[in-house]
């Protein structure tokens, strides 16, 4: 008796979209949609970046590596422009435009077909396959969504209770 062929560029797809859309996104989203505008563009020091600006990084950055690259669009992202923004903008505005983002992304991520993982892409001057630029994205958001969440915590003195069911279980320690 053979066992039926793992289809990996589906489960691939799945856990990204998994990741990206269904865990770290509804995390990020309650997270921050509580914090004052102060707290959303605090930052202890200039080589640190507030939540703001990472809000708007993660925006650009999943615009041009998922939905630009993929629809075969121009992207015209302000890479430096995510970093050095200062004037406010409010959380609401910030995480409506990255929610557009994710939810476009989340098209791409549901049509993508092997041959699409397999193919090359240039994007932000690199040549990838496409699997390279979901992976990329993936932990790409997953790395700023970390420091967004250190960020709340460290504002709020709060524990975000994310994990908290694993502490019923006795799997927390």
């Amino acid at each position: 008796m053979t066992a039926s062929p793992v289809d990996v560029p589906t489960l691939f797809l799945e856990q990204s979209h998994h990741l990206l859309i269904e865990q770290c996104w509804p995390r990020l989203k309650s997270s921050v949609e509580p914090l004052t505008e102060e707290q959303l563009w605090w930052r202890p020091n200039e080589a640190c970046n507030s939540i703001g600006n990472l809000l708007l990084h993660l925006n650009g950055n999943v615009r041009e590596w998922l939905v630009a690259s993929f629809n075969r669009l121009e992207d015209n992202r302000n890479r430096p422009a995510e970093f050095n923004q200062r004037e406010s903008i409010s959380a609401s505005v910030l995480l409506d435009q990255l929610g557009a983002t994710l939810q476009q992304a989340s098209e791409v991520l549901a049509r993508l077909t092997p041959a699409d993982l397999a193919a090359r892409y240039e994007i932000q001057g690199y040549k990838v396959s496409g699997l390279e630029a979901v992976y990329h994205v993936v932990e790409h958001f997953a790395m700023h969504y970390g420091q967004i969440l250190y960020i709340v915590k460290t504002l709020n003195n709060v524990d975000l209770g994310f994990y908290s069911e694993l502490n019923k279980t006795g799997r927390a320690s």
